[in-house]
């Protein structure tokens, strides 16, 4: 079951700003990338259903946070249904993502008290996940659904709308400024922020140095706005 409660998670998302979104095959680089990222301030990751079982990695990626890393709140993305958001809900996961909006697994999590995070990509599709009780509504994929400028025409008339691109959101200071003046709560990053072999501690390090960067930019450009 989750560790940390659904307010304390959409809490730490907004607060933050920041969601580090990565997927590898082996339990011990992700168990390094989640220290990393936990090391440069981002509380919150997901870890995605991309490859086959990668369930399993999960699996330890969760006991790892237990045993060594209990602050950190980790979520599983890439998922498109009930049955595997249930799966991951009971390994551990304390949010789940998906590029969809899928009724079913909006059900589910909101039984459970789990956050969920659907993909979408209109304003009829954001609308029917609020109705299905979603706070955080996913924007994927981020720049071909409309990029800034799709957040900030659709907060106009729905200014309630709690917004997290994902796809299309650079670590940079012209992207960021972009999304976060069109009022997002929170960006996913994946790649454009977690990159390389991680076959050092140095590594690791980059990555931590380079999410404490992102965190910082993104409390500069809040304040400003």
């Amino acid at each position: 079951m989750a560790k940390h409660s659904r307010l304390e998670t959409l809490c730490a998302m907004k607060n933050i700003g920041l969601v580090p979104v990565f997927y590898r095959p082996d339990a011990e680089t992700s168990c390094g990338i989640m220290r990393a990222c936990a090391e440069g301030g981002a509380r919150v990751i997901e870890f995605t259903n991309r490859g086959d079982r990668a369930i399993d990695v999960f699996k330890e990626l969760a006991a790892y946070r237990d045993e060594s890393l209990p602050e950190m709140i980790i979520g599983a993305g890439s998922v498109c249904d009930a049955p595997t958001a249930a799966m991951y809900i009971a390994a551990g996961a304390d949010f789940i993502v998906s590029p969809i909006l899928d009724r079913e697994t909006a059900l589910l999590c909101n039984k459970r008290k789990i956050p969920y995070s659907p993909g979408c990509g209109s304003a009829s599709e954001i609308h029917q996940a609020h109705e299905l009780g979603v706070e955080i509504c996913k924007i994927f994929p981020g720049e071909q659904v409309g990029g800034p400028a799709f957040a900030k025409a659709l907060k106009a008339p729905m200014p309630w709308a709690e917004l997290m691109p994902t796809g299309g959101v650079a670590p940079t200071d012209k992207s960021l400024e972009e999304w976060f003046s069109a009022g997002i709560a929170a960006a996913g990053i994946g790649s454009k922020l977690i990159k390389g072999s991680f076959s050092s501690k140095e590594d690791y390090k980059k990555l931590t140095d380079k999410t404490a960067e992102v965190i910082s930019k993104i409390s500069k450009i809040r304040t400003k706005i």
